[in-house]
């Protein structure tokens, strides 16, 4: 049985068992399996979790709707920081084509794996990748991806999405995920022109159902980051500053070692 059923089926064995009564037995898989965070149910179960709502939202034209028509562009952006043949980590799964976009960029010879710590996501994108052999699904939390070393992490507009210490525990748990000379890729909203024509309405989207993303239009993404130092940052914006591409790069050697003077040892005359 795949293991994001057991997971689900197990939920609900516990929702449905009396009060005071212990639940049978979970399947091994489930009770390995991250718990879905407090702020995922309060805040997005009517857009990640009600299966109803994933049916209706997992399309491409919503995505591209929801980005005022910015999604290729952007996806396109993103990929071009990857190279055919790498290994890659996507720590949430997206709604639309976004996966099977990024497994053909990869190519055969690369590698996708997709994380997400809901598992009617993962069950989704699993059906989405059925074609793609490079590409492999499983339930894990971002602010604990396991797996890798990666070459590179593609982070495609889950950011905004967490609470603060949420943020700052998966932009930690990201950068440690690469190789030595890897580099993530967040893209992800931005703190646009203050004359923009579009900031208003996305004020008040984000005052109503997005309650953390404002938090991108106060701080930069490395600001989140405890291990920046070992990392050069770069970002550039989009569409008049409403979206951002903010790129960490590992250094292949530690900032200590390359910062740290270099002591000749001279043979005594």
């Amino acid at each position: 049985m795949d293991a994001s059923v057991d997971v689900i089926e197990a939920r609900e064995v516990e929702r449905q068992t009396p009060r005071g009564l212990v639940p049978p037995a979970l399947p091994p898989s489930a009770a390995l399996a991250p718990a879905i965070p407090d702020y995922l149910m309060d805040t997005y179960y009517w857009a990640y979790l009600n299966p109803r709502n994933v049916r209706l939202l997992d399309r491409e034209i919503v995505v591209s709707v929801i980005l005022w028509g910015q999604h290729r562009r952007l996806r396109r952006e993103a990929f071009r920081e990857l190279r055919p043949g790498q290994n890659v980590l996507q720590p949430a799964c997206v709604y639309g084509d976004f996966s099977p976009a990024l497994a053909r960029h990869l190519g055969p010879r690369g590698r996708l794996e997709v994380i997400d710590v809901a598992p009617i996501q993962v069950a989704g994108c699993r059906r989405k990748l059925r074609g793609f052999p490079q590409a492999t699904v499983r339930h894990a939390d971002a602010a604990a991806p396991g797996g890798g070393p990666y070459d590179a992490v593609c982070c495609y507009f889950l950011l905004h999405e967490l609470p603060e210490d949420y943020k700052r525990a998966v932009v930690d748990a990201l950068l440690m995920s690469v190789v030595p000379g890897g580099k993530v890729v967040f893209m992800d909203y931005h703190k646009p022109h203050p004359a923009h024509p579009l900031k208003g309405v996305t004020s008040i989207v984000f005052d109503t159902l997005e309650p953390y993303a404002k938090s991108l239009w106060r701080h930069e993404i490395s600001d989140f980051a405890g291990a920046a130092e070992g990392f050069t940052w770069r970002k550039e914006t989009y569409f008049g500053g409403l979206y951002q591409k903010t790129v960490a790069r590992r250094l292949a050697v530690p900032a200590r070692e390359q910062d740290a003077p270099r002591h000749t040892h001279c043979a005594p005359e």
